[in-house]
């Protein structure tokens, strides 16, 4: 296994090796795709959490790991979980994703309510922003909250939210002042179990737990919102540039798990009286590849060790890193941009060189093939992060 040339520090060394040989051992014998795969994705997450993975999700004094959370270590673990499963990348992912706006904005009491649950596995999380009108343009969502007494009132219909349906509470963006756009957006905490939330799956072509959120009438305590009024469209950059660059190392365990599949094939498979291996057009695209990962991991853990430093030089503050910052801002889409589209092009090719064997059902390549595509578009499409790109460049 090749470590990140970004990292030196022996606690990144020994946690890379520890997630390795955690996902060899227990992932990759459970990692065969299951016809209950909502009770196999909730079976992963136990792993995760007995493991002590999920604890790298929230801060030392709710149950986690580090003082605050580290980028680089969720980094770390997305890359070594994705190799075998990108199932429990997934919900290792979204238990980081659906809390990580409680580290940021909650109450002490929300902190104290949800982010031990996060850490041990008890309560399963998630981050309810897509709407069917509103995806990349995500000021444009039309849930509303209105305010009534000491709570509010939530109505909207949300989609695309993984672990919906499996969840046991619900980071909700909703407009609290419709008039204002992005500044009108607030966030709260919604549980499974109050009234007015309802759920139903949706189907996708590498199987997860995703589906609808509907909300009607969905009274909401005032005690569940995020920071004030306002602060919700605040809440989603910091939580997504910090997120991308860890899809970014999701896609590069991916593709490093099918350079390693087109190695180890192209070095039996023999034709014409010659291994694979041994055609120099095939050599020359197993060196691109190779090429393109090690580029990849120059991008996504230099991007995630530049949000560490910019949190420790913030005074261990993930509040107070903001989100109009260029460089943190170019550095996540940068890496989450070429580390998916290089790890969707690396995947193509390994399965190409697999021939017919690349395209069986439930051959690594195969699966591989369908779980890699969907890290484009989630938490910002390629064509966005050129978008976010381009805009950082022309102001500054």
């Amino acid at each position: 296994m090749k470590l990140p040339p970004t990292l030196f520090d022996p606690e990144y060394e020994a946690l890379a090796r520890r997630v390795e040989d955690f996902s060899a051992a227990a992932l990759e014998p459970r990692s065969a795709e299951q016809r209950d795969y909502i009770a196999q994705a909730l079976d992963l997450l136990r792993l995760l959490a007995k493991e002590g993975l999920a604890r790298y999700v929230v801060p030392a004094s709710y149950g986690g790991v580090h003082a605050s959370v580290d980028i680089r270590s969720l980094c770390l673990i997305r890359r070594g979980l994705a190799r075998y499963s990108a199932l429990a990348d997934t919900m290792f992912a979204m238990q980081g994703l659906g809390s990580y706006p409680i580290t940021l904005a909650g109450s002490e009491e929300l902190k104290k309510k949800y982010l031990p649950r996060v850490a041990s596995g008890e309560a399963v999380a998630t981050f309810a922003l897509t709407e069917p009108q509103a995806g990349s343009d995500a000021a444009s969502i039309q849930t509303v909250a209105g305010r009534d007494g000491d709570c509010y009132i939530l109505d909207g219909h949300k989609k695309f939210i993984s672990n919906a349906g499996v969840a046991d509470f619900y980071v909700v963006f909703a407009k609290t002042d419709p008039a204002q756009g992005r500044k009108g957006i607030s966030a709260f905490v919604v549980e499974k179990s109050w009234p007015g939330l309802t759920t139903q799956k949706l189907e996708v072509i590498a199987p997860h737990p995703i589906g609808e959120v509907r909300l009607e009438g969905c009274r909401v305590p005032v005690a569940s919102r995020l920071g004030q009024e306002g602060e919700g469209y605040s809440l989603v950059m910091r939580t997504l540039e910090c997120f991308r660059t860890t899809v970014g190392a999701a896609a590069l365990g991916l593709a490093e798990r099918a350079l390693e599949e087109a190695l180890a094939y192209a070095k039996k498979r023999v034709q014409f009286g010659k291994t694979l291996s041994e055609f120099q057009g095939l050599r020359f695209m197993l060196a691109e590849m190779a090429t393109d990962l090690e580029a990849s991991r120059l991008l996504v853990f230099g991007a995630a060790r530049r949000l560490d430093q910019a949190r420790c030089a913030a005074g261990s503050s993930a509040t107070a890193i903001g989100h109009d910052d260029a460089s943190l801002v170019l550095g996540s889409s940068m890496a989450k941009l070429y580390a998916t589209e290089r790890a969707q092009q690396v995947i193509d090719r390994a399965l190409q060189i697999h021939g017919g064997v690349g395209v069986l059902r439930g051959s690594v390549v195969e699966r591989l093939y369908r779980e890699v595509r969907a890290l484009r578009v989630y938490e910002g499409t390629s064509e966005i992060q050129k978008e976010i790109i381009c805009h950082q460049l022309l102001k500054s």
